[in-house]
């Protein structure tokens, strides 16, 4: 059985916003934690720089403004203004674009952690017939299962799967 996690302090942003360099963009921070359900980047971009229009259709996403300020283009015929403390939402499936203003925007994202990209051909669907026992490919971390045959490791989150000679 895998530890149980506790919860913690895992940074300050305050601190990754200030130790930039003031042309760095991109994420600042990025959440790394094993196991975890979720994802977060601290994103800075600069003076008047955007993020084009695009659909995200898999996560809904929480984007909350640390610094500076910006708009949000959700499609509208008024963009939203974006300041320190704005918490915004992007819903799947809806179309957004950001851009910063003339001090730079500095948001942080949370959302549901992406699921692992598999490798290799898909699995042939047969009719009828019992299933195999499938328990040597649930991981214990997780509790995903793989669908990948004879994968050793979890494509969510890396752990090792089990052996069948524990079942």
């Amino acid at each position: 059985m895998p530890a149980q996690e506790t919860a913690r302090v895992l940074a300050h942003l305050d601190e990754y916003v200030v130790g930039a360099s003031e042309g760095q963009r991109g994420a600042l921070w990025r959440l790394a934690e094993r196991g975890r359900q979720l994802d977060a980047n601290l994103v800075r971009l600069p003076p008047h720089a955007s993020v084009t229009p695009h659909v995200e259709g898999a996560l809904d996403v929480l984007l909350l403004v640390v610094e500076g300020d910006g708009q949000l283009d959700d499609g509208s015929p008024t963009p939203q203004d974006m300041r320190p403390g704005g918490l915004v939402w992007l819903p799947r499936d809806a179309t957004r674009a950001l851009a910063a203003g003339a001090r730079g925007l500095t948001y942080l994202t949370v959302h549901r952690r992406r699921p692992g990209m598999a490798v290799g051909p898909r699995p042939v669907e047969h009719e009828g017939g019992e299933a195999p026992c499938a328990l040597g490919r649930v991981c214990q971390e997780c509790g995903r299962l793989g669908t990948e045959g004879g994968a050793r490791y979890c494509a969510w989150c890396g752990e090792a799967l089990p052996t069948m000679s524990a079942y």
